[in-house]
């Protein structure tokens, strides 16, 4: 074959993306959406594939990943596909002894408390996470023109399952190794920092056109503690991530007190959740763009209600470099898929100026 005659790459179908583009602050032909758990609980044809799979089970299957990632996509349009995994595969792909049981999540069977404990755990290679390489490739071939965002869970967050075992509230176990086994702690964030760029290293060589960040538990710090203990950590992975050219989104749950700090560890974009209106966040990001922040539950509202609000945040996304319409978090599980194509339809249609 002719080098003229090849298929184009990945990055050279996508170029031209809403999504890309308003991730580069560049101008857009309408405000780009998808949604984070988009690929999920909340569709009937993905509760049907996933019968008697178990999540890890599910993640580690190219076929069903591929499929589960198109379904969203298929239905309603959106301007992104998010690959589906879960933050703790990486985890489990190199031999942590872990699994996630249905209505309590993550469960570590040897959590982490030594430095020993620390160094039993492998680095990732790309021979760990073959499935993810193959799953990857199938979707971009599937996706065309339609970017894939690829994903990791941030050293912080990971690092809080591996030490309290599973979900906590209060992250005390955490904090306590980071404020009194600073050595312990610090073994420990370069560990999943290493396994984590190496994650989204082989993602993006698979074909994902962005990746982003997810620092589900960032929010209990505070600014001082997240500088100090885990902002370096979570730099690492995003210089990492660009190095490779694609955009970074950076995300965390009830971080309106470290948006400026999680822009600074390295992001293009911000991830802004429900609680802070996007008019607050933007001045405090800087010159990057920002994603959010529709509250999940206000899909649940009358449609105009929905709509009067995501036309609030649409209006205040146009002070931004960039905006990527998104909610303010996850879809919750009992959304109704029809409530979202119509708010896809709104957005997309919303005039720009």
């Amino acid at each position: 074959m002719e080098p003229s005659d090849a298929a184009p790459s990945p990055a050279a179908r996508t170029a031209g993306s809403a999504f890309l583009r308003a991730a580069r602050g560049e101008s857009v032909p309408h405000t780009p959406v998808w949604f984070m758990r988009q690929a999920g609980r909340s569709l009937p044809e993905y509760l049907a594939i996933r019968e008697g799979v178990g999540m890890l089970e599910s993640c580690m299957d190219p076929e069903m990943v591929v499929e589960i990632t198109m379904q969203p996509v298929r239905r309603y349009g959106v301007d992104a596909a998010i690959f589906f995994s879960d933050i703790v595969l990486p985890l489990k792909a190199v031999g942590v002894d872990l699994d996630i049981k249905p209505g309590i999540g993550p469960v570590v069977a040897h959590p982490v408390r030594t430095l020993a404990d620390v160094e039993a755990i492998p680095d990732l290679t790309p021979d760990h996470v073959g499935f993810i390489t193959e799953a990857v490739r199938g979707l971009v071939g599937e996706l065309g023109a339609t970017p894939l965002i690829g994903f990791a869970g941030a050293p912080f967050t990971v690092a809080s399952y591996l030490v309290e075992g599973g979900p906590s509230k209060e992250h005390a176990k955490t904090k306590a190794m980071m404020f009194g086994a600073p050595d312990v702690w610090a073994a420990l964030m370069a560990k999943i920092a290493g396994i984590a760029g190496a994650y989204l290293e082989v993602q993006v060589a698979a074909g994902a056109g962005a990746v982003q960040l997810f620092d589900s538990w960032a929010g209990a710090l505070t600014p001082r503690d997240y500088a100090e203990h885990v902002q370096p950590w979570s730099r690492q992975v995003l210089e990492r991530a660009g190095s490779l050219g694609v955009p970074r989104i950076h995300f965390g749950v009830g971080t309106s007190n470290l948006l400026d700090l999680m822009g600074e560890a390295g992001a293009d974009v911000v991830g802004v959740d429900w609680r802070t209106p996007l008019e607050r966040a933007i001045p405090v990001v800087g010159d990057r763009a920002v994603q959010g922040n529709l509250d999940p539950t206000l899909v649940f509202a009358p449609t105009e209600v929905m709509t009067a609000r995501a036309a609030e945040i649409l209006d205040a996304g146009r002070a931004a470099r960039g905006h990527v319409f998104n909610l303010g978090h996850g879809v919750i599980p009992s959304t109704d898929p029809d409530q979202l194509a119509r708010l896809v339809d709104f957005v997309h249609s919303y005039p720009l100026d």
